[in-house]
């Protein structure tokens, strides 16, 4: 690609992204639960932005050769920080409308001066019970730097005035791992409410009682901060027996890795603020954000809720599997397309369960990325073992921030007997297979799972995802060699009908964007219509760039990060780009295109990004089936008509509501819903 090429940087459209996730905060029809969870949400991302990208830029600034690259790099940070604060100051105003909301509905959210005698006095003893044991302050100015301190707690930086007119300065963790971020207080006398405060309010109310007296103290302050560490992994490129001792090393510099971010509380005094930044000992590249009283505000999307109407209406999936027909038997007569959460996700561990007791099935292979905390999917493999089947899993223990929970499941699977794999050198295998060979009439045959989402039941419920369930030999003989590859690292497989990063994922897609382009220069009718998580892959935005100019129509769903400049005249007048953000979080890779009328329509576990395509062990799989081609483009028809939920993305990404001259709104997460509830009696 062109150094000339336009593209939007890819940290700025991910605060981009993360604004339409304040935005749903900030929407008065979004239900007022609901409101405070994306909240934390919001939180919860802007954290792992620091941790994982901003870390990256801080990392290119600080090595870059020449004063031109650590120029251009340093004004990239300085223009993600501008922005960050911006959304800061809007998420604090979001922070306090919501909290008057809550009031509305008789939620109250108190701070430690807002509590009358009767709550005053449940919190000082709630406090000695159970609060104060946990608490172990240190003091910061009298050592040269700050100890190790954890990046997934939030701390108190401690202003202390003595007696004798001496100042003293403190740090404390709040032990939110082993107590509760928001404890139920007493209503107020003969009032109907819900009342509840945050562990920091209940120690700043008995602050002074923290340090035990054994200093006397006049006067105690304190002030929240957290940091954010560098997240990335070092390991080297050669993937032997000891990768779980490696990954576990890994993890444990993570913890000492340096800070990229500091955020703090916005009143903590001038001379307390310098001491923590000196102690912490960050650098020029470095964030220091300011903010309100409270940090950590990922919590919220635990935040309780006892009254359903303030929530949206769980949803009830919809039934897959027969409980009353061997799975085998279904498949054997029709392939199976599910979309989740609004399909069941039963489906798969049924699937597998079924996998494990039927006696003609010999052997079972899956890719295990991130999977739930009590997985019955795991539990399925285990049982097949039991069975005497040849089972092999491949975990890949480079899962961002599951890497511990993927040692742990390793260890579990392997001592089942399960063969366990662990992945390719210097790929991640992010691929959703599942192989399953079952002996049939003297004859090894395959079915098989190919899916754009995890195995894990407990994200299947709000994440949007396919699943295809195949008795295909052919398709079936290619996710089986995927499996060879993987644990065969020389060979090199020749698929017959699926892309495999990363070999031939990139050329499969960019040669299908080129079909489009010879199309449309013939004056025939092109288009492509894509829908993924992120667009970021310089040589895919330029393949786009060039197919608007000759003509081709493009739409394209984005959830997160788009490098694409859209909107602009003589570069990207025919590609129309939009982002939805909604109960459900928009997952599935799907890619659609014309093909002179002979459409295809292929899903993915890869994103239009250059790790995806380039470095990673990813499948993209054709939808042959012609009913389940139309399923597939309904849905995307549905996402793209949305008026409610859709953002459209302009060339500075500024975020503007789709909002269409109808009377009739259309929010396609539901109406998707309705669709495949008809789909499934008969009445599509």
């Amino acid at each position: 690609m062109s150094n000339n090429t336009p593209v939007y940087p890819k940290e700025l459209s991910w605060l981009s992204f993360n604004e339409r996730v304040l935005q749903e905060v900030e929407d008065e029809s979004v239900p007022i639960i609901e409101r405070v969870r994306f909240l934390g949400i919001f939180s919860n991302n802007l954290d792992e932005f620091y941790r994982v990208r901003v870390a990256d830029v801080r990392r290119l600034a600080t090595f870059a050769k020449g004063a031109k690259s650590k120029e251009e790099f340093a004004e990239l940070l300085a223009s993600i920080n501008e922005k960050v604060l911006r959304l800061q100051r809007r998420s604090f105003s979001a922070y306090t409308k919501v909290l008057a909301d809550l009031d509305k509905q008789h939620i109250h959210l108190v701070n430690e001066t807002q509590l009358c005698e009767r709550q005053r006095a449940f919190v000082v003893d709630y406090f000695h019970r159970e609060v104060l044991p946990e608490l172990e302050p240190f003091f910061i100015d009298d050592r040269d730097t700050m100890p190790l301190l954890n990046e997934a707690s939030i701390y108190f930086a401690i202003y202390l005035q003595l007696e004798d007119g001496s100042e003293r300065f403190a740090a404390m963790e709040i032990p939110t791992d082993t107590l509760p971020r928001f404890v139920v207080i007493p209503p107020r006398q003969g009032k109907h409410e819900k009342v509840y405060i945050v562990l920091d309010n209940i120690i700043r109310a008995c602050l002074v009682e923290v340090f035990r007296y054994v200093l006397p103290i006049a006067k105690a302050e304190a002030f929240m901060f957290k940091i954010s560490r560098d997240a990335e992994l070092e390991l080297g490129e050669q993937i032997t027996q000891n990768i779980v001792d490696r990954v576990a090393k890994s993890l444990k510099k993570r913890k000492q890795a340096e800070p990229v971010r500091m955020a703090y509380d916005a009143q903590m005094p001038e001379v307390l603020l310098s001491l923590v930044k000196k102690k912490l000992k960050m650098g020029r590249y470095d964030s220091f954000t300011p903010g309100g009283r409270y940090h950590n505000s990922k919590d919220f999307m635990g935040f309780p809720a006892d009254s359903a109407r303030h929530r949206y209406k769980p949803l009830s999936p919809l039934p897959t599997l027969p409980d009353n027909e061997s799975v085998f038997n279904l498949l054997s007569s029709r392939d199976q397309l599910y979309y989740y959460p609004y399909h069941d996700f039963r489906a798969i561990t049924n699937f597998l369960i079924s996998a494990a007791l039927d006696p003609q099935v010999k052997e079972i292979r899956i890719n295990l990325y991130r999977v739930a905390k009590n997985s019955r999917v795991v539990a399925a493999l285990v049982n097949a073992v039991r069975n005497n089947k040849k089972v092999i899993a491949v975990v890949e223990l480079q899962a961002r921030f599951d890497e511990l929970a993927n040692i742990h499941w390793s260890n579990e699977l392997r001592d089942a007997g399960v063969n366990v794999i662990y992945g390719v050198p210097g790929l991640k295998v992010h691929c959703k297979l599942i192989s399953i060979v079952r002996k049939e009439d003297g004859e090894d045959r395959f079915y098989s799972h190919l899916g754009t989402g995890n195995f894990n039941e407990s994200t299947a419920r709000v994440y949007c995802d396919f699943s295809l369930l195949t008795s295909d030999q052919a398709l079936g003989q290619d996710v089986y060699n995927v499996f060879e590859f993987i644990q065969f690292t020389h060979l090199r497989p020749d698929y017959q009908h699926i892309a495999v990063s990363p070999y031939t994922n990139r050329p499969a897609l960019l040669h299908a964007i080129d079909r489009e382009i010879a199309a449309a220069e013939a004056g025939a009718e092109a288009e492509l219509f894509f829908k993924c998580n992120n667009l970021v892959d310089s040589e895919v935005v330029e393949r786009l760039y060039r197919a608007s100019a000759a003509g081709v129509k493009i739409r394209i769903i984005v959830r997160s990060m788009c490098s694409l400049v859209c909107e602009t005249a003589g570069l990207s007048d025919n590609i129309r780009v939009i982002s939805l953000v909604d109960k459900y979080l928009e997952h599935a890779r799907v890619y659609i295109f014309h093909n002179g009328g002979d459409e295809r329509v292929w899903m993915s576990s890869a994103d239009l990004m250059t790790r995806n395509l380039d470095h990673r062990v990813e499948v993209t799989f054709p939808i042959t089936d012609a009913g389940h081609q139309r399923m597939v483009k309904e849905i995307m028809e549905l996402q793209w008509s949305d008026n409610e939920k859709a953002w459209l993305l302009d060339a500075e990404q500024s975020n503007t509501r789709i909002a269409q001259n109808t009377e009739k709104g259309c929010r396609s997460q539901d109406a998707i819903y309705r669709y495949l509830k008809r789909q499934g009696t008969g009445k599509v």
